[in-house]
């Protein structure tokens, strides 16, 4: 466990004015996780001195999620960016040649269930960062979204680069906030439900139309950020995303200018049929 990865979760800073960046300003406050000290054997990294082999500790704990590990109390809300990907199964494991890395499970009592969901408090989480989880197996995925339905009072989430292609079936009640940059997504449906979102950003997705932004027309959208997706390529890019989102403040990092919203254009945009 480095300290990195369990900084505790509270910031004071506005997400309107970094969340393009792809990193997290989430607090500079850090708990430390005890550290375990794994007499693993069979696990070995060739020293750069001496070229003698020498035990990995850390290894033995690459498929384990913070929760599972012993003697500590940490919740999820205390930590900057929780690891929250499940690791394969002992049978895949052993398919992989990777049986090495698997730590047995005794059965857990009803006790240490519990315990276990007490840490993940997810329905406390205010501001929560969960961007690089490499969600590449489908069973990853089914245990991220079963964590994204427990964020009800979540205002400020970071998704960043986490291969997501459809989050329609997720509802975010109060997320002001979100980042999903750098995932799959092609539509704006596959959005998860988001009624009082305020600052979008959808940088370096694959969304080629602008078809399905007007289901952002309703909520509070101040600033949405599309760069380097094919949609921002069509002619009137921004007249038409003005026009859509009369609301909008800023675009791409760049605020409403006269030209993106001329009388005498929306007029003509506001007598076409558009179907979105």
């Amino acid at each position: 466990m480095s300290e990195s990865s369990s900084g505790v979760n509270i910031s004071s800073e506005s997400f309107s004015k970094s969340y393009s960046s792809g990193h997290s300003d989430l607090s500079n406050t850090d708990t430390h996780i005890p550290f375990l000290d794994p007499r693993h054997k069979g696990i070995q990294q060739e020293g750069s001195d001496s070229g003698i082999s020498s035990p990995l500790p850390c290894d033995t704990f690459r498929h384990i999620t913070w929760q599972k590990l012993k003697d500590h109390d940490v919740q999820g809300t205390q930590l900057r960016c929780p690891r929250v990907r499940e690791g394969p199964s002992e049978e895949e494991l052993l398919l992989r040649g990777e049986e090495r890395t698997f730590q047995r499970k005794n059965k857990l009592t009803e006790k240490e269930i519990w315990q276990q969901r007490l840490q993940e408090n997810w329905e406390n989480c205010v501001n929560l960062n969960l961007s690089f989880q490499d969600l590449g197996d489908p069973y990853q995925q089914r245990n991220f979204c079963r964590i994204l339905r427990r964020l009800i009072r979540v205002e400020r989430l970071w998704l960043v680069d986490n291969s997501l292609t459809d989050l329609s079936a997720i509802r975010l009640p109060r997320c002001r906030e979100l980042n999903v940059s750098k995932n799959h997504f092609t539509s704006f449906n596959q959005l998860p439900k988001m009624p009082q979102i305020q600052h979008l950003s959808l940088a370096e997705n694959n969304i080629e139309t602008l078809s399905g932004i007007s289901a952002l027309r309703n909520t509070g959208l101040e600033s949405l950020i599309l760069k380097t997706n094919p949609c921002e390529f069509q002619e009137d890019y921004r007249l038409q995303v003005f026009s859509i989102l009369p609301n909008l403040k800023m675009l791409d990092g760049i605020p409403k200018l006269p030209e993106d919203w001329s009388p005498a254009r929306n007029s003509f945009f506001t007598n076409m049929c558009i179907i979105l």
